[in-house]
């Protein structure tokens, strides 16, 4: 039986990689991501039989040199010849990100050499992560491609959103991560630092914020200059984010001055939004948030510093007598004129902390929430809510940014992330507003994501975020082109270090114990963990503690399996009743789909005495059942369009209630196969 699984997939993945080449026939060769601006590819090639030369004259950033002697070694190893075929880079002037500085380039490769013009070394520095990914391996020659780019951003600001509060991530995860974002050319990491979870950040001045905050793991301030130096030598901006006046739940704890009301609170232990505040109408709030913002504006060079904003209700201003006199003596009341408005408090509090932030030089960023119509048009508004927010602050005239549609947290595909845009084609914005759009962010929140899975979680979805922000908006139409490119910018991440593929895989072998791993692995890549939010709420009991190794750690958040099994579904029914006799195309994907339906089906024969000896599995039983199930109904349906059969009635209500009673998550996991099955069976 492991033979005849083995022979099953192995003969799938032939058959898809004979029809999904025949798809890209008439696309590019390349796999180049983000797509630059202008490619004129010849017919040359550079062999790299004989190992480049790299020839850098009056660098004064010494980021570049060090990234090409990273580039070149990894492409052929550590030795430098003396002769040979010139990799050579000439630019004009040190690039400063945080000034959004030009990061623009031109990359020339010919058969006798590779050259890299540019006007900064930010420029250099993202020419250097496109030449990584130009190699073809043919034949067991590997060799660059002759081919001229020009190439700039299309957004200044590409940012990717890392929190570490609600699970601390170590140095090591950070640096590999900005590995990863050199690569695809995002520029900006926002370090999300503090949370009702975790503060996470050492304070000289106020040390019991990260004591507390910070018992289960903080950074030094030693350790956050070694990933600002890290970040810095790859083109990267670090900017932090200390979260207020709500999500503030570990500084009260740290310092139960802060409070709102009398409670006396410890760092949370379980996640959601918790609606703690800081008290905004306490000076003493002000003269502690001064006191840390001296010593954080100070570590953290950026010229943008975050102070988050996002999700308080007002509950607790409301609710203390002595908030709400506070609030009626200062007229902050909604249009009755008597009842109070947390807004305009709020509003109040982000007024005195822009303040503290300009004093020190320092522009504010905030999340949507902050935006009224009294805030400063120097704050720069994050919008996470929704377009509405964005457009709204753009009109107001404030510098924004977008996240709304870049949570790769919520386990939505890359082409639904691929289609969000800052400034669609519709946009609503003047030629002036639209010059405010400084660009976007992808979101990684840690609710569901430890140190060991969060690669898993970022990669490689975050790199179709990346193209999106900086490639033409012309030039990122074709969806499968971007997953064409995307499965090969995926490998490439793994050489740098990132852990987004053998992290799972490690997983489901700690899961199998000394049992095969291949059939849960076959199931494993059929599911994903259910979207948005939903894992809080299907009867299982997550808090910090608790432990992220169970089998929907270690599904993937997109499943490439079921991606393909969708693409080969549409296939066949585009081709139509009469097409499989006529061609030999379609009957290939028959036989494909043939394949991997018998493959699934006879999985959970082999996998259901694995699952019953180890207790962590069990509870996922129904699943691997459940895949038995939907496989068999799918079998059939095939056999009625190859034979030509239409389905009865009643095989039609049969088929569709199995596929109701699949369709239910278990153990916070999902079919990823479910809406192709559907669109097969016709319901």
């Amino acid at each position: 039986m492991r033979r005849l699984q083995a022979g099953y997939a192995g003969l799938f993945w032939v058959i898809m990689t004979l029809w999904t080449t025949s798809q890209l026939l008439a696309q590019p060769v390349h796999s180049l991501l983000p797509l630059p601006a202008e490619m004129r590819w010849g017919q040359g090639r550079l062999n790299l039989k004989t190992p480049l030369k790299l020839q850098l004259d009056n660098s004064p950033d010494p980021a570049v040199g060090a990234a090409a002697r990273r580039l070149l070694t990894r492409l052929q190893g550590p030795t430098e010849p003396a002769t040979g075929p010139l990799l050579q880079i000439r630019y004009g002037q040190t690039g400063r990100p945080e000034k959004f500085d030009e990061e623009r380039y031109s990359l020339r490769v010919t058969p006798m050499g590779v050259s890299i013009d540019a006007p900064t070394s930010l420029g250099a520095l993202r020419a250097l992560a496109t030449l990584e990914q130009l190699p073809i391996t043919e034949k067991r020659q590997r060799y660059l491609p002759e081919v001229d780019i020009v190439d700039q951003p299309r957004f200044a600001w590409r940012g990717l959103l890392i929190d570490a509060a609600r699970h601390f991530m170590p140095v090591a995860v950070i640096k590999r991560n900005l590995d990863g974002m050199a690569a695809v050319k995002l520029n900006v990491l926002h370090w999300h630092l503090t949370d009702d979870q975790g503060f996470r950040v050492e304070s000289k001045v106020l040390p019991r914020l990260h004591q507390v905050g910070g018992a289960d793991g903080f950074y030094t301030q030693a350790q956050v200059r070694e990933v600002l130096a890290y970040a810095a030598a790859r083109g990267i901006r670090v900017v932090p984010e200390f979260d207020v006046p709500g999500h503030a739940t570990s500084w009260i704890a740290a310092y139960p001055r802060l409070a709102s009301n009398d409670s006396v609170y410890a760092v949370a232990q379980k996640w959601g939004v918790l609606n703690i505040a800081l008290d905004p109408t306490r000076e003493t709030t002000y003269s502690l948030l001064d006191s840390l913002f001296t010593e954080m504006t100070a570590l953290f060079p950026d010229p943008y510093f975050h102070i988050g904003g996002d999700e308080n209700d007002g509950r607790q201003w409301r609710r203390n007598p002595r908030i709400a006199a506070y609030m009626k003596a200062h007229k902050m009341l909604k249009a009755d004129g008597k009842t109070v408005d947390k807004h305009q408090l709020q509003t109040y509090f982000n007024r005195r902390v822009l303040a503290m932030v300009q004093k020190r030089g320092k522009i504010m960023v905030g999340w949507d929430e902050i935006l009224g119509p009294d805030l400063p048009q120097a704050a720069v508004i994050q919008s996470w809510r929704g377009k509405k927010g964005l457009n709204d602050a753009a009109k107001l005239g404030h510098p924004v940014l977008l996240s709304n549609g870049y949570y790769i947290d919520l386990n939505y595909s890359a082409a639904s992330h691929y289609d969000a845009d800052p400034l669609p084609a519709d946009t609503p914005l003047s030629a002036a507003e639209q010059k405010l759009v400084l660009g976007g962010e992808a979101t990684m929140w840690a609710e569901f994501a430890d140190s060991v899975i969060v690669d898993s979680r970022i990669w490689p979805r975050a790199a179709a975020v990346a193209e999106r922000l900086w490639s033409p908006q012309a030039a990122t139409q074709n969806v499968p082109d971007m997953y064409h490119r995307l499965a090969a910018v995926s490998a490439g991440l793994e050489t740098l270090g990132l852990r987004h593929r053998r992290a799972p895989e490690m997983l489901l072998r700690q899961l199998a114990g000394a049992a095969d791993v291949a059939p849960l692995r076959t199931l494993a890549e059929v599911i994903e963990p259910v979207k948005e939010y939903k894992r809080h709420f299907q009867g299982f009991a997550y808090t910090t503690q608790t432990p992220l190794n169970r089998l929907v750690d270690a599904a993937p958040a997109e499943s490439e399996v079921a991606r393909r099994f969708g693409l080969l579904v549409d296939s066949v029914l585009a081709a139509g009743p009469a097409a499989p006799g006529r061609s030999a195309a379609v009957a290939r994907q028959f036989a494909a789909l043939r394949v991997q339906l018998l493959q699934w089906q006879s999985n959970d024969t082999r996998l259901q005495p694995v699952m019953a000896l180890h207790p962590t599995l069990r509870e996922y039983r129904p699943l691997s059942v459940q895949l038995e199930a939907i496989a068999t109904v799918l079998l059939e349906r095939l056999t009625q369009l190859q034979t030509k059969q239409s389905p009865s009635a009643e095989w039609l209500t049969t088929a569709k209630a199995t596929l109701d009673i699949v369709q239910k998550p278990v153990g916070q996991a999902e079919l990823a196969i479910m809406p192709a099955a559907r669109r097969l069976i016709g319901s």
